[in-house]
């Protein structure tokens, strides 16, 4: 069958179950846990916005013209801090309005070392999947993203807000202070006037992987490089496949291409 790749759907269970979508339903990759795979770039990328045929993406799936006037990509995307939906602005007020003046959530997040991140409440925790974390709490609760990119540059003192995705991959252990000392002895360390939005929240979030065995390299391969990838579907973690143990391939990456899936 054909179909254009997106983001995996995600479902949170033990372990994470993961699906493929295409036009009229989805493909059970935890069922091929195990199994060989192929599928095939048929050469065809289409944008995750407009629609039309590309000849290579900006960001994550998008033509240029949507990369660069698009509200899916504004610069607040990556740099929440930047957000100005809270006054009314931005590429689509719409958009903004319903996605970005919305209540946000700043968390730690768990890999190899912990990360300070942000994501919309409606989000968690399919954010922290997505991004492969093994562990995560919630830091503070903040009612636009704004405010959550305040409070994340506020902490990125102490903490990176990124995830180094070959140790994630590799499973690297992870051998710091339990995440829920970590979020009070942060809150000691914040201006005052973002400590009223801290939470008393002390769950922590676990999270396993459909992995069958952990690799201790990993090589990441691309459609752009090899138009046809077959092996033995051996895991998935974030938005990765593992194919042969040690070949690794970012799906969310390749939003907007058209493969050819075969099994």
């Amino acid at each position: 069958m054909e179909l254009h790749i997106t983001k995996m759907d995600t479902q949170f269970e033990d372990p994470i179950q993961y699906k493929l979508k295409f036009h009229d339903g989805s493909i059970d990759l935890n069922s091929y846990l195990g199994k060989e795979v192929c599928f095939e770039f048929t050469g065809q990328i289409n944008c995750c916005i407009c629609t039309k045929a590309i000849k290579k993406t900006f960001g994550e799936g998008f033509c240029f013209d949507c990369f660069s006037t698009a509200a899916a990509a504004s610069p607040c995307i990556l740099h929440p801090e930047l957000c100005q939906a809270h006054l009314g602005l931005g590429r689509d007020p719409i958009y903004e309005q319903n996605n970005h003046n919305q209540p946000h959530l700043v968390y730690l997040a768990q890999t190899d070392k912990a990360k300070v991140g942000i994501t919309r409440k409606t989000q968690m925790p399919t954010r922290w999947i997505d991004q492969g974390a093994s562990a995560a709490i919630v830091l503070a609760e903040v009612p636009n993203r704004y405010l959550s990119g305040v409070l994340e540059v506020a902490l990125k003192d102490f903490f990176s807000d990124k995830t180094n995705w070959q140790h994630m991959l590799k499973n690297t252990p992870y051998l710091g202070p339990d995440l829920r000392d970590l979020k009070w002895e942060m809150e000691e360390s914040l201006p005052t006037d973002l400590t009223q939005y801290w939470t008393d929240d002390q769950i922590l979030w676990n999270f396993n992987y459909p992995v069958l065995k952990y690799p201790n390299l990993v090589k990441s391969i691309s459609l752009d490089q090899v138009n046809k990838i077959n092996g033995t579907l051996s895991g998935i973690r974030g938005q990765y496949l593992y194919l042969n143990e040690t070949q690794v391939i970012n799906m969310r990456r390749h939003t907007g291409y058209q493969i050819r899936w075969e099994s």
